[in-house]
């Protein structure tokens, strides 16, 4: 049979593996986290800035479209 010692040790290290990947997985989870909310965030920016373009291409007698006056 196997020496109780030598089983406890290979119980602590195992669950100290398993604390280890416990935390890697909520660090990898809030790291992820944060990268879909920063992707939506730049998601509606393009969007919105895609949505100005067309807008401005629609009208091409606004403010920011007229000649400078030394033309």
């Amino acid at each position: 049979m196997s020496d109780p010692d030598a089983l406890g040790a290979r119980i602590d290290a195992l669950e100290m593996r398993l604390t280890f990947q416990d935390e890697t997985i909520e660090t990898l989870n809030q790291t992820i986290t944060a990268q879909w909310k920063q992707i939506d965030a730049l998601t509606r920016q393009l969007a919105e800035l895609k949505e100005r373009l067309q807008h401005a291409e629609s009208n091409p007698g606004g403010p920011g479209n007229e000649r400078p006056p030394h033309y």
